[in-house]
Formats: structure tokens, C-alpha cells, sequence
């Protein structure tokens, strides 16, 4: 198989988001559900991470009753994932207590397993709330969106621009300036806050837009370590990918609406970069927490 990927057409929709979630059910050859699913187009040899932990969390929502609701994903990326070609989603059905469930899923392709996650449920309950303040950056609407970015860089017709600017299925915008092309200026920084918002209204389902969360969240987990070093997405030789991520959902929230992702680093050794992030609605409300180890190798 070759390793250059045919480029798509990138419309500035949510097509391609909801094209990576479609699950087929098929017969289980390992656990108790199985379903296929086939992860999308990126102008890269390898898919992108998010289609693989929005695709797992997909086929464990798939097997748990609707009193339930995902609150935690806990994944491991093994091995790079070919872009379209099937990957086979095995659900192993652990526990259903009176107020938690827990699936272990993992993902097939090729024979080899690629990708594992534990996701837990729970019914939900009332109790004491605390969660910390979002940070104060410019509002979305007052950002310039990737697009625009890369047209004034004349990076846009690029296959990786044209990507970034229309084939993520989300509206991404920056606090302070993206990492596409150059540097951010002044000292290098280990924070920054990203903007997200699907291009298209989703459907209303609270959990196609956990899942919506859960595919976005690796589309920029490791800018703050990158920042951090100095580099950018173009910095020649720069290899990165995902190791470990862990997520955890705190209240629904529409990802078709704006949701602040800040970032941080919290540090960068032997090659492994460890990155937090944290969701919020723009009236500063937490709805989810990401931590992701990713690799990170330059020359």
C-alpha cells in the first residue's frame, strides 16, 4: 500500500466527523459486539488519532443503555492506523453495576490490534460541584479562523493548508497565533487556548456530541509542548505521534457551539511530551479534561 495518501475534496463541513463514527456491526471474533468502521481521508500517511478514540468510544456507547452516560475514556494508541481501510471494533462487555459500566474496546486492522481503550458509565447523580476557572483569552468570534491564517500566510493551497483550513470538520481558532507555519513571536510559551466549534449544527444527541468532543481533542493536545520547543507543524523533520490519552467528561455540552480548549504543557523528556487540556463553554463551564502523552521528534 502506498504511503502517499489521494487527496479529497475539504469542504468546511462536519461530513467527514460524522463519516468516521459510522459504525457497521459485524460478528464478534474476540469479545462480546463488534462493529467496522473506517477511519477518514488526511493528507498525511496515517490517520488521525481522534477518528480512533471517537470510533472506540462510538462502539462502547453502542452497548450501554441510555440510564448511562460516558464519563471517561481511557485509551492507548499501538500502532499507526491506515487511513480507509476498515478497522474492526471489538467491545468487550466488563461490568454493568447498579451505577457504573465499564467496556474494554479494541481496535483491529490488518490483524493486529492498533488501538485500546476502557470506557467507563455512569448513571448520573447529584452531589457537590467545584471546578476551576476558564482563563481569559480573546473571544472566538474575534479570532481570525485557520483559514484565513494560512490564506494570508498563502499556505492554503497546500495539501496539509487546505486541511487545516476546511478538512477537520471543526472551526479551530487560536489564542495567541496557531502553529501551522511560523513560531508564535516572543518568548516560547507552554499555553495556549484553542476555539472549537463544529462547521455544521451536529445532531442533538447528547452522545454524538460527546463524541464530537472526544474527536476534536487530539487535533492539538500537543501544541503547547511544541510551542514550548520552539517548533511549529512545518519545522522540518518534526515527527510526532499519540501514545496515551486520557479523557474525562464533566457536563454535556453542544460542540456545535464555541467551547474553549486550554492547553498546557507539563513537560517534555526523552522524546514524550505530556500535555492537559480542559474544555469550557463560553460562559465558563468545564465539561471535559484531556491528558495526552504524545511523541515529539525533531533533529
Amino acid at each position: 500500500m502506498s504511503d502517499t495518501p489521494i487527496a479529497v475534496a475539504n469542504t468546511a463541513d462536519s461530513n467527514r466527523f460524522l463519516a468516521a463514527i459510522q459504525l457497521a456491526e459485524t460478528e464478534a471474533q474476540v469479545f462480546d459486539r463488534a462493529f467496522l468502521v473506517t477511519p477518514q481521508y488526511v493528507p498525511w500517511p496515517k490517520a488521525y488519532g481522534g477518528d480512533s478514540v471517537a470510533q472506540a468510544a462510538a462502539a462502547a456507547i453502542a452497548t450501554i443503555g441510555d440510564d448511562r452516560e460516558l464519563h471517561s475514556l481511557h485509551s492507548s494508541f499501538l500502532r499507526p492506523v491506515e487511513a480507509g481501510e476498515p478497522v474492526r471494533y471489538e467491545v468487550e462487555l466488563l461490568r454493568d453495576g447498579r451505577g457504573y459500566s465499564t467496556r474494554h474496546v479494541r481496535g483491529y486492522q490488518g490483524g493486529k490490534v492498533v488501538f485500546l481503550t476502557t470506557a467507563s458509565f455512569q448513571v448520573p447523580e447529584q452531589g457537590a460541584e467545584h471546578s476551576p476557572q476558564m482563563p481569559e483569552l480573546t473571544a472566538a468570534e474575534d479570532l481570525p479562523s485557520a483559514a484565513e491564517v494560512l490564506a494570508r500566510a498563502g499556505a492554503d493551497g497546500s495539501a496539509a493548508g487546505d486541511y487545516w483550513s476546511r478538512g477537520r470538520s471543526f472551526d479551530m481558532r487560536h489564542a495567541p497565533v496557531p502553529l501551522y507555519t511560523a513560531a508564535a513571536p516572543g518568548e516560547p510559551s507552554a499555553e495556549q487556548g484553542v476555539w472549537v466549534r463544529a462547521f455544521d449544527t451536529l445532531p442533538d444527541d447528547p452522545r454524538t456530541q460527546q463524541i464530537a468532543l472526544s474527536y476534536v481533542c487530539d487535533y492539538t493536545i500537543l501544541e503547547p509542548s511544541l510551542r514550548a520547543l520552539g517548533l511549529t507543524w512545518s519545522s522540518p523533520g518534526l515527527v510526532t505521534a499519540s501514545l496515551d490519552h486520557s479523557m474525562w467528561f464533566h457536563r454535556p455540552a453542544r460542540a456545535d457551539q464555541w467551547l474553549l480548549y486550554a492547553q498546557e504543557s507539563a513537560g517534555v523528556q526523552s522524546g514524550r511530551a505530556l500535555n492537559l487540556g480542559r474544555f469550557f463553554t463560553e460562559d465558563g463551564a468545564l465539561v471535559a479534561t484531556v491528558v495526552q502523552e504524545g511523541m515529539i521528534r525533531h533533529p
